[in-house]
């Protein structure tokens, strides 16, 4: 391998070049402000600071949502955009929020669970207020259950915690056994006491819907008690979830080597409030977009939730519809792509190079190539603006 040149990694380097002579630019532009600034410190400005804020209602302390919101706030949060992670109540409760509380303007929340609304006469409501963004990842179904129990048909009748009213979990839970036939003594504790409540015997089960591996799964210790239960994809359960599968390297002390378990998973999406367009919110919602869907591949980087590798931008959600400033931007990428003097100009330059790569490659490549055409085009608006 020594002596090969790494194509990918040439024409990055090539974008290196280009993005530095824009950096030299801006760094004249903006020389005389710097020096001025270090002599005396701006004052907080109370009305800035707020103007780019939204906050994204996620889930418990131990789940997968409120890391995911973690990480939209370490990668977005810039000087024109601030996302603030709040913990949450579940999937059902959360879409609540966001149609009806303050401060709230996105949410995590799993695919079946707009239709829990129709029991509360919110659907039609739901249906006007909100919007989606993108559908993110697919949602585990976790069962943690003493090894003496080794069908799921065997919790009829039996203690199985399915959560607090409200959380997405609950809901899927009840839908899942209602569908299987299946009828626990379903309990509602939170997921923190389930797991004490299994250790002393008071449960039997517990269910956890969340995007594996979860942190507090892997880290139960169960000297050899519990294993995760595996539930069968059959009859009503296909038409409305996934097949999935839990792995001992995601759950070492709850699934053998060798012996994967079986289970369902259920989509998620990030959803929305549909804000009058031009609004406040609206705006915010927009730069929110933008830097989301131009920065995706930073969310893939080490570091990030493995489930960000799942993520489809473009991906339908039936029955829901996409908010507008997403659905431009997506638009923008899709007309970016067609052959047009942008595209020409960058399968020149992929050709000047005499350099093939792959498909993904070439996809990661192209978004920053127009990144970088953009920073051009930024770089020359503040020259014509300081002229």
């Amino acid at each position: 391998m020594s002596g090969r040149v790494n194509p990918f990694s040439a024409i990055r380097r090539s974008f290196g070049h280009f993005s530095r002579h824009v950096a030299v630019v801006a760094a004249v532009l903006v020389s005389g402000t710097v020096c001025a600034s270090a002599q005396t410190a701006p004052a907080f400005n109370p009305s800035r600071a707020n103007a780019g804020t939204l906050g994204v209602i996620s889930g418990g302390a131990d789940g997968t949502y409120i890391r995911i919101a973690a990480d939209l706030a370490n990668v977005l949060d810039g000087e024109n955009l601030r996302v603030l992670p709040m913990i949450g109540r579940g999937s059902l409760q959360n879409l609540r929020d966001i149609m009806f509380l303050r401060g709230v303007d996105i949410g995590i929340v799993q695919m079946d669970a707009r239709e829990q609304l129709k029991t509360e006469n919110l659907q039609n409501d739901a249906v006007r207020r909100l919007r989606f963004i993108t559908r993110l990842y697919n949602e585990e179904v976790h069962i943690i259950a003493n090894r003496e129990i080794t069908d799921i048909r065997q919790l009829e009748g039996k203690k199985v915690n399915i959560d607090k009213a409200g959380s997405g979990t609950n809901l899927t839970s009840r839908l899942i056994f209602d569908k299987l036939g299946i009828k626990p003594e379903m309990t509602t504790f939170d997921q923190a006491s389930s797991y004490a409540k299994l250790k002393s015997g008071e449960i039997q089960a517990a269910v956890y819907v969340a995007g594996r591996p979860v942190r507090a799964i892997a880290e139960f210790q169960t000297d050899g008690q519990f294993h995760l239960l595996p539930i069968p994809f059959e009859g009503e359960i296909a038409e409305s979830y996934f097949p999935a599968r839990l792995a001992n390297a995601d759950y070492p002390q709850l699934v053998d080597k060798d012996k994967p378990v079986e289970t369902l998973a259920v989509g998620s999406l990030l959803a929305v409030f549909n804000w009058p367009e031009n609004s406040d919110r609206y705006n915010r919602v927009r730069r929110f977009v933008d830097a989301f869907f131009s920065r995706f591949d930073e969310f893939l980087q080490p570091g990030r939730h493995p489930k960000w590798k799942e993520v489809n931008l473009a991906a339908d959600v039936p029955g829901w519809e996409r908010v507008r400033p997403a659905q431009d931007w997506l638009d923008r990428a899709m007309e970016a792509s067609k052959p047009s003097p942008q595209g020409r100009s960058f399968e020149s330059f992929m050709k000047s190079k005499g350099l093939d790569v792959s498909a993904e490659q070439r996809e990661v490549l192209f978004r920053e190539f127009l990144a970088w055409q953009s920073d051009r085009q930024r770089a020359a608006r503040r020259v014509t603006r300081q002229d």
